[in-house]
């Protein structure tokens, strides 16, 4: 998959460290939200990926992995955490906030500018773009959308060996059938997020 747009916005506005910001979790009813900013080190980013890049939600569990390990060692990366406790005392729109400008302050580079997934907003100082489908537009924010879902996904899986109940291993907190027939069984753990519906209700009966 190629990025001409993130080429010809480098090119145009004579950037050489660019940040690209994304989520993992806003959806899920159990677990942690994770934001990643990645800045791919210029000697990396003119060349070709051994392993495909593109959004996440595209790429198979084990092209994600694969293509983890390579950014990880291509690019300086910040991680922002927010547990369900803290999405429950505030919302997601400004738990995503936090966690997103949590992972710029762990860049060890700073970036000229910063290039956010859709619904990603920021008070930084820096400058920076909110993108529609910033997946498909931006190498940058292809890039931190892999790195945000798997280290949540390993998150979800360490959670599975402390909760095996809820099989968060196998549908990750999210709003599955199977999810949810083992909610009704078992009741919200603590990682659940019980401001998220159906648990708000059932929390309030």
């Amino acid at each position: 998959m190629s990025f001409p747009w993130e080429e010809n916005f480098l090119k145009q506005k004579r950037i050489k460290f660019l940040a690209g910001v994304d989520e993992a979790g806003r959806g899920p009813l159990a677990g942690p939200l994770v934001v990643a900013a990645v800045i791919l080190k210029p000697e990396y980013r003119s060349l070709y990926f051994v392993h495909k890049i593109a959004d996440s939600k595209c790429l198979t569990f084990k092209q994600r992995c694969e293509a983890f390990e390579e950014i990880i060692q291509r690019a300086w990366i910040g991680i922002g955490i927010v547990e369900a406790e803290v999405i429950d005392s505030t919302d997601i729109s400004f738990a995503t906030q936090f966690a997103a400008e949590m992972a710029l302050t762990y860049l060890k580079k700073k970036p000229e500018y910063i290039l956010t997934g859709a619904g990603i907003n920021l008070s930084s100082a820096y400058p920076y773009l909110s993108l529609i489908h910033g997946e498909r537009k931006s190498l940058s924010i292809a890039c931190a959308s892999i790195v945000a879902k798997v280290i949540r996904d390993r998150a979800m899986e360490v959670y599975d060996c402390f909760l095996p109940q809820y099989a968060f291993r196998e549908h990750k907190g999210y709003g599955t059938r199977y999810h949810l027939s083992l909610l009704k069984a078992y009741g919200p753990s603590p990682i659940h997020r019980k401001s998220f519906s159906p648990l708000r209700d059932w929390c309030k009966g």
